[in-house]
């Protein structure tokens, strides 16, 4: 890869789950975060033998998963230490879950597209924006109240949503 812009871009974009793939295979977060930065180093050191257009996800939990056999290497004297195998296991778990966190991240959005207007308006507001309750209730000119009881309706119609849409996939 000759842009290193994109590259940056790419590794940034995926940094939370390239990290959750990690703490998936170590278990602890100081451990994650080390195994986490000597992979964003080798990532880095790589970027010329990545391809755009390939799947970046694939690659980087590739390095991912040996930097953690690295890892494992350099802790050998601790007591439990699971097997290759056992590893291996475990990283077709983690992928498993991200992608299923990714189906859901796009359940999620496409439900949060249902939503009425009013509904859709508040969750925009409160979850992207950042946004209080009571700036909320003076933008709409509603209650705090009133506000509280839109965002768990629309939660509600989004957890519905969103578990309605998984159990037509896993049925499909």
């Amino acid at each position: 890869m000759n842009d290193a812009g994109e590259f940056i871009q790419l590794l940034t974009s995926h940094q939370s789950r390239l990290y959750a793939y990690v703490l998936s295979l170590v278990f602890d977060r100081n451990e994650a975060d080390d195994v986490l930065q000597q992979t964003n180093i080798v990532l880095w050191r790589s970027a010329a033998d990545f391809e755009i257009g390939t799947n970046f996800v694939a690659w980087s939990f590739r390095i991912a998963y040996f930097q953690v056999l690295a890892h494992r290497k350099r802790k050998h004297r601790e007591k439990l230490i699971f097997d290759d195998d056992m590893l291996s296991d475990l990283a077709q778990v983690a992928h498993d879950n991200d992608q299923t966190f990714v189906a859901r991240q796009r359940l999620l959005r496409e439900c949060i597209q249902k939503l009425n207007e009013r509904q859709r308006s508040a969750i925009e507001r409160r979850y992207r924006r950042g946004a209080t309750l009571e700036s909320i209730a003076h933008e709409t000119e509603r209650t705090v109240n009133a506000v509280k009881q839109t965002l768990f309706r629309a939660r509600e119609n989004l957890l519905r949503c969103v578990n309605k849409g998984q159990t037509e996939m896993t049925h499909s």
